[in-house]
């Protein structure tokens, strides 16, 4: 795999002075879903885009209702605080690639009064080569791709397309799958 010479990313950098004080800052931004994320460093966000072969600043897609523009580079941002490694990423693109699309009805899903979150089934090779879980447990904290992905998807929700609890996302009570939903199917 050929590196990515000298990315530029788009994203502010901001500084802290130690791990606590990154995880305050993000979530007094409200950037987290209230969980403790991995501070997306320059290169974390680097591997991710050059493991998928992206530039930062392709584009995966436009959210159709509000037409907001969804990057390569703010994927991989969301993907390393919720702990994906750069193997991980490509699923995390090919799942937001298909949110996208108007058929998928992403407004709907995610403005929803009764709760409901997207669920994320991997099936086939990807399964086995990101080690996830296909048997017990799978809706729990059975392996690491499922959780990293699941709440990846989560993260760019909130940060990316500005669906937040009591603005864009209505639910009344919630739903776990909110902070990450994701399974392997068992084939």
């Amino acid at each position: 795999m050929g590196r990515i010479a000298n990315v530029q990313l788009a994203s502010k950098v901001h500084k802290a002075a130690d791990f606590g004080a990154v995880q305050e800052m993000f979530h007094s931004r409200g950037w987290t879903d209230g969980l403790p994320i991995v501070p997306p460093t320059e290169e974390s966000v680097a591997a991710c885009l050059e493991w998928a072969m992206l530039v930062p600043d392709h584009l995966i897609g436009i959210e159709p209702v509000r037409e907001r523009p969804v990057t390569a580079e703010k994927l991989a941002v969301n993907a390393v605080m919720a702990g994906c490694l750069p193997m991980h990423f490509p699923v995390v693109v090919t799942a937001v690639t298909a949110m996208m699309n108007q058929e998928f009805l992403l407004h709907g899903a995610t403005a929803s009064t009764g709760g409901c979150a997207i669920l994320l089934v991997l099936n086939g090779p990807v399964s086995k080569e990101l080690s996830a879980n296909p048997t017990f447990n799978v809706l729990g904290a059975s392996d690491r791709a499922t959780m990293v992905i699941g709440r990846a998807l989560r993260l760019i929700l909130i940060n990316v397309l500005d669906v937040r609890p009591g603005g864009i996302d209505r639910s009344t009570i919630g739903h776990p799958g909110k902070i990450s939903y994701c399974l392997a199917e068992d084939e």
